[in-house]
């Protein structure tokens, strides 16, 4: 049987309809052309990532995945504008990147919470930091906890929720300006193997009832298969890309999906390309 597995260098997946307060305008989605980074340093020049080149759908869930060390948070952070690429153009819904911008949202490793405030301040940080009209956005920060499930913890300190709520609170905090994309770098790196599964399940029905672009870096193969549209998959360092893959699992997808033989199938694929460079994730 011809298998339903494609790898490419940039192939569309299928539109996903945007929801949002507001109009999308300009060219949708993430386009990279020519970018690469190279660090300074005493010893010397340190490449870090060779020339990339691809395109991220409007609403499309797009997966990194690759070894240690291979620039995957670097391209991260060069996406959202905190830091410049030694060469290439960056694209944000048209507009190239220059310095950090609003229109993206950010969610790390560890959540990050202030430890002073409380939940739903926590979430309302970047309305305070952009100085948007707090009475506005109050609503929205209270209906996006409900969404992951913690209303009734508004008033709560970080220290009273567990890792995995903290990471949910986080999530709330970069969607509460209501950016068109959320990054995210690990996000779920530091929680123990089951809640990190029931985030993933819970990631994915967040991403569907907002409707947001989600560029995700992990270095787990299962994890990017089972949330992405599709896995780029990079190269020891300096970073390039060694493949893209369509990701041929029907959505909603539930925990069921990592039974199914294209999951595992797609899974040993990309497993293969770090045995042949000697690499495990």
């Amino acid at each position: 049987m011809k298998s339903a597995i494609k790898a490419n260098v940039e192939q569309p997946a299928a539109h996903l309809r945007l929801v949002s307060d507001r109009a999308a305008s300009g060219t949708a989605g993430i386009t990279l052309s020519g970018v690469s980074k190279t660090y300074r340093s005493r010893d010397g020049d340190v490449p870090s990532l060779r020339p990339l080149d691809f395109h991220i759908n409007e609403g499309e869930f797009f997966v990194v995945v690759g070894p240690s060390g291979c620039g995957k948070s670097t391209l991260l952070k060069m996406i959202s504008g905190l830091l410049p690429p030694s060469t290439g153009e960056i694209l944000v819904e048209g507009e190239q990147v220059t310095k950090p911008h609003g229109n993206v949202g950010i969610v790390f490793q560890n959540a990050l919470l202030l430890p002073w405030r409380n939940i739903l301040s926590n979430v309302m940080l970047p309305i305070d930091m952009k100085k948007l009209p707090r009475e506005q956005y109050l609503a929205r920060a209270k209906a996006l906890l409900k969404l992951v499930g913690l209303e009734g913890f508004e008033k709560k300190l970080p220290w009273q929720l567990s890792g995995g709520m903290q990471q949910r609170a986080s999530i709330c905090r970069a969607l509460v300006h209501d950016p068109k994309i959320m990054l995210m770098d690990e996000p779920f790196g530091a929680l123990d193997a089951m809640t990190r599964e029931k985030m993933n399940v819970e990631l994915m029905r967040i991403q569907r009832e907002t409707g947001k672009t989600v560029l995700l870096i992990t270095h787990s193969i299962p994890e990017a298969v089972f949330l992405a549209d599709r896995v780029l998959v990079m190269t020891e360092r300096p970073g390039a890309i060694a493949a893209i893959y369509d990701v041929p699992l029907p959505r909603p997808r539930s925990l069921d999906a990592m039974a199914d033989p294209a999951f595992s199938e797609l899974v040993q694929r990309i497993r293969k390309h770090f045995f042949t460079q000697g690499t495990l994730d």
